[in-house]
């Protein structure tokens, strides 16, 4: 019981908080739905909440909305949705999901007010979403039967080989990775295997594999591997999913993806259960191409560190990462990633000159949103500059999501496993 009085009386307190921070400005009146709320749902919020996307219920319509008004006013005035980690103080980032205080002011007084519908004259027109692919592909592989994934137990991760048939070099402007089943999917990374590649060469074209071998046991990455080296280009990470992440689009600064004549694209995929019932995946991947050759090439690099071990009972255990890059490069997107124990993380750029420029910092890491954080303009990189990645791991039994405080934890594919990478979209001339 006392337990649960000081989650309550904490959930009413961070409430009153968020109510009060909202300050002085006065809430507006006659609010409706029609006029006021549903453009900020179209701009924030239905990306994710539409039929066939990571959002539990639509935010489309009235009728699917009113239901859900009090929630939405919760999750509004403690900032929990749109999901947003990032430390506003740092960065500018083109996918910032934010609302402004006006906008959560709008939401708070249209639920306080009774949640009006309003007059349909004053809705705005309805945002185009595509039903399935959130691009326009010229290409879809797909996985040829449907993976069962049982409804209990852990799984490990699968690789599923789909060679693209390409005979010439082929440039590729966006890509998107969609399951089927989201709910036992956590996560899926495509990655452009190239022709004579020995990489999962026991693995047989659209026929599901898991490996015999994994040196990530041992609490290192597996060097046979091409995703644990920082940067090669010749293993080109296309395009992943997890929950939150939208497609993939690399026609930034006259730029494209480049997949070579002759080359598979092999899909990793980490399922998991969902505790309830069994699921079939069937996970497909569209490219769209580019119609001439890119004057630059999009591609990416991973600042990452398996050189640590946490202690059992650890709070606040930090690691570190870093990369350099030997030539000028324009930074497009940057996305962290660790696993259940993930406490925060920072990014740091180091300039030749000596300046440092705090470009990300996400002080509220949550395993359960791997956003990618698009910057709003390419930022250019002079030769020699140095990305510095801190991060903290909370191994203490004060984390709801730490599967096993007692564990010492090193690096490794399994979520009760932990990571440390900060996966970069860079774009550098095309030859």
């Amino acid at each position: 019981m006392f337990l649960i009085c000081v989650n309550r009386c904490s959930s009413v307190a961070s409430l009153l908080l968020a109510a009060a921070s909202l300050g002085a400005e006065t809430i507006p009146a006659n609010v409706t739905f029609t006029k006021d709320v549903l453009p900020i749902l179209q701009k924030n919020c239905q990306s994710c909440h539409r039929p066939g996307e990571i959002g539990p219920m639509p935010f489309l319509t009235y009728e699917n909305t009113r239901p859900w008004a009090k929630s939405i006013r919760t999750e509004v005035l403690t900032r929990k949705m749109p999901p947003w980690p990032a430390d506003p103080q740092y960065g500018h980032f083109a996918n910032d999901r934010r609302l402004s205080e006006r906008d959560i002011h709008t939401i708070v007084g249209w639920v306080d007010a009774g949640a009006p519908e309003g007059d349909a004259k004053d809705k705005p027109p309805g945002a185009h979403w595509s039903e399935g692919w959130n691009t326009q592909p010229d290409i879809v592989l797909q996985m040829p039967d449907p993976y069962p994934v049982p409804a209990t137990g852990t799984l490990q991760y699968i690789y599923i080989v789909l060679p693209t048939g390409f005979t010439k070099d082929t440039w590729v402007t966006a890509a998107e990775v969609r399951p089927s089943a989201r709910s036992v999917v956590h996560h899926i990374n495509a990655v452009v295997r190239p022709p004579g590649s020995q990489w999962m060469k026991d693995a047989k074209p659209f026929v599901p594999y898991i490996p015999t071998h994994e040196a990530e046991i041992a609490g290192q990455p597996d060097p046979d591997d091409p995703q644990s080296h920082p940067v090669d280009i010749s293993y080109e990470f296309l395009a992943g999913y997890s929950p939150g992440m939208q497609a993939q689009h690399f026609d930034v600064d006259h730029s494209a993806k480049l997949i070579p004549a002759g080359s598979d694209i092999v899909l990793q995929v980490h399922y998991t259960t969902n505790g309830k019932s069994a699921e079939m995946d069937q996970t497909k991947i569209g490219l769209t191409l580019a119609k001439e050759a890119p004057l630059k090439r999009f591609f990416s690099a991973v600042a990452a560190s398996p050189n640590w071990t946490i202690p059992p009972g650890d709070p606040n255990y930090e690691g570190h990462a870093k990369l350099t890059f030997g030539e000028p490069v324009e930074l497009t997107f940057l996305q962290p990633h660790m696993h259940l124990r993930g406490k925060d993380m920072t990014v740091r750029l180091v300039y030749p000159t000596g300046e440092i420029q705090t470009l990300l910092s996400v002080p509220h890491y949550d395993f359960s949103w791997q956003i990618v954080y698009y910057l709003d303009q390419p930022l250019q990189l002079p030769q020699g500059t140095r990305v510095e990645v801190t991060a903290h791991w909370d191994n203490s039994a004060n984390n709801p999501y730490n599967p096993d405080p007692a564990a010492t934890v090193k690096w490794g594919n399994r979520s009760a496993d932990e990571m440390l990478t900060m996966s970069m979209g860079v774009i550098v001339d095309r030859d």
